[in-house]
């Protein structure tokens, strides 16, 4: 089935495959003249970003890419790539791979016309207010992966490279003017990525539907997503050129941060201390680290999680969701424990203080106190 759209919500987004050769058109339309191509290193040089260069080169928008760009996205990376950005008088950003590049390049694009530092802007209260909005580049996101959403989000996760904590940085033009989302594009995929990046969706959903907030909105977005995730991910694992499944993923991950503007909660909480500390993929960490914080959260959304599982099909209530998770890492590949990402035991103090000040622990529905996190690293380490 060929999957072919336009749409207008949260923002403007080309989706269907084969809809990279629009990029150029699209960075005409939002004044873009010399737009600086943002990625991570690794991405940088594969054949997927050539030709998103060739087609801005062939249209006369010159040919510019910064790819200093770590997996977990740094103060350090965003001053390299501000630099980039003003000394060759870029006018725009094509924010263009996974969660790293996408944030990054939204960071950039925020940051180029800004005089305060990138700490001023963190998502706190009316913070996002200190900023210059006149000085916000515009920004065209695409998608090479299938998880974080970031190419429908008004934030950045940016990491601190001092004190090693990731920082959420929030203005709602953050939010690209417009998004392509091209399956083909995630069709090279390795199945790792293909895996973490799909769980990374998943806890998105999830955390976004088991929010006590009121937000009813995200909470269909957010089951309707988990939905698809059941259905396709273990497909575009399983292979990787199915682009029926690689195209209903892409929906997943941009419906999972639509969702989330109801709420996160521990397993983001959680993953993002080991992720500063240690360097591991986001996506993958929120999987491991998702069945304890289920059965944690449980006395607060064992009804919530009993309905969701009656709609994805799955019998059993809480318990029967329960184990469709474990059953759903195993087929995956990922593993039990952070141990086998490299996460020792001698930082759990450290990771606990962090993850109860994450803005995303504010959102679970049983309070993430201090001795609750450090049980919960505990168990998942």
């Amino acid at each position: 089935m060929t999957i072919t759209a336009n749409w207008s919500y949260p923002t403007a987004i080309k989706f269907g495959a084969g809809r990279i050769k629009e990029l150029a058109d699209h960075c005409k339309a939002v004044g873009m003249k010399k737009p600086l191509l943002v990625t991570d290193r690794g991405l940088s040089t594969m054949p997927i970003t050539k030709n998103a260069l060739d087609i801005l080169e062939a249209a006369g928008l010159g040919r510019a890419m910064f790819a200093e760009v770590d997996p977990n996205p740094t103060d350090k990376n965003l001053e390299a790539g501000v630099k980039v950005f003003r000394d060759g008088g870029h006018d725009g950003v094509v924010a263009f791979g996974g969660g790293s590049g996408l944030d990054l390049g939204k960071a950039i694009a925020f940051m180029s016309g800004q005089t305060r530092p990138v700490w001023d802007f963190e998502d706190i209260g009316d913070w996002w207010t200190r900023a210059n909005s006149d000085g916000i580049a515009p920004i065209v996101a695409v998608p090479t992966t299938a998880g974080t959403g970031s190419e429908v989000g008004r934030a950045s996760v940016i990491t601190n490279s001092e004190t090693h904590t990731k920082k959420v940085i929030f203005h709602p033009k953050f939010l690209p003017s417009v998004t392509i989302c091209d399956p083909e594009l995630t069709v090279g995929m390795p199945k790792v990525i293909t895996s973490g990046t799909g769980m990374d969706a998943f806890a998105h959903c999830l955390e976004a539907y088991c929010s006590p907030f009121y937000h009813p909105m995200s909470q269909g977005i957010a089951l309707e997503g988990m939905r698809l995730v059941k259905e396709y991910l273990p497909r575009a694992y399983k292979d990787g050129t199915d682009i029926e499944a690689r195209a209903h993923m892409m929906s997943a991950a941009a419906m999972g941060a639509v969702a989330f503007q109801k709420g996160l909660g521990a397993i983001h909480s959680l993953s993002h201390p080991v992720g500063a500390i240690y360097n591991t993929h986001h996506g993958m960490t929120n999987a491991v680290v998702m069945p304890p914080v289920l059965t944690f959260n449980r006395p607060a959304i064992e009804a919530k999680i009993a309905s969701a599982a009656a709609y994805l099909g799955i019998a059993g209530g809480f318990d029967g969701f329960f184990d469709y998770v474990l059953r759903l890492r195993e087929e995956l590949g990922v593993p039990d424990k952070l141990s086998a990402l490299g996460v020792g035991t001698d930082r759990i103090d450290e990771m606990s203080a962090m993850a109860i000040v994450d803005p995303t622990a504010g959102g679970n529905p049983v309070e993430l106190t201090l001795d609750a996190a450090k049980r919960l690293f505990v168990e998942c380490i």
